[in-house]
């Protein structure tokens, strides 16, 4: 048990008996347990294994690999339209989550497994193309450039994604000059605020 994910617990205000139950499950299987982008993540030596969430109308537990996970009962869901890796499942209350332990244990199991054998999720990188906006920023700044390309596939499609969405060229524009600083920074567009 890491302290740090006890002053999380401590401090939850919703979900706290769900995140408690979810978190003895994965400790009971031997992951690691560390606290990463402020939320509770279990790990199998330095892979990410598993995230807990916490939202307004559920808490779930996210496989950071989820779709390398065969799936029998049907339970896992993609957090997005656009998420090509990552499978939660959702709970509103620990009773769903006792009824459920069996099964969320094996799936952590065959999640471990997948980790130890070496498995990688099939990703596609930036399946959008780039807007043509961005790319001639990109050709433009060449530590623009080398900031977005270090960045992680998940950010730098989110980056494309956010940029490809208007219509008009003049709003792609001004969300680009917008988010230059931040992918200087090596910033995700939904990472904090720092």
């Amino acid at each position: 048990m890491n302290p740090k994910v006890d002053t999380f617990l401590s401090e939850a205000k919703e979900w706290r008996k769900e995140f408690e139950r979810l978190r003895a499950v994965a400790l009971d299987c031997g992951l690691t347990e560390e606290l990463k982008w402020g939320k509770p993540c279990y790990m199998f030596e330095k892979s990410n294994v598993l995230i807990l969430q916490g939202f307004k109308e559920s808490c779930a537990l996210l496989f950071c690999k989820g779709s390398l996970l065969k799936d029998p009962e049907g339970v896992l869901e993609k957090p997005g339209e656009n998420t090509q890796v990552a499978r939660r499942i959702r709970f509103t209350d620990v009773r769903e989550i006792a009824e459920m332990e069996p099964i969320l244990k094996a799936y952590i199991r065959e999640a471990i497994e997948a980790e130890k054998s070496g498995l990688k999720a099939d990703i596609k990188k930036n399946p959008e193309p780039i807007p043509e906006e961005f790319q001639n920023k990109l050709d433009g700044i060449p530590a623009l450039k080398t900031a977005f390309e270090a960045l992680t596939p998940g950010r730098q499609r989110a980056y494309i994604l956010y940029f490809s969405a208007p219509k008009r060229s003049e709003t792609r524009e001004s969300r680009i000059e917008k988010c230059i600083e931040r992918i200087l920074k090596g910033e995700g567009l939904n990472d904090p605020l720092r």
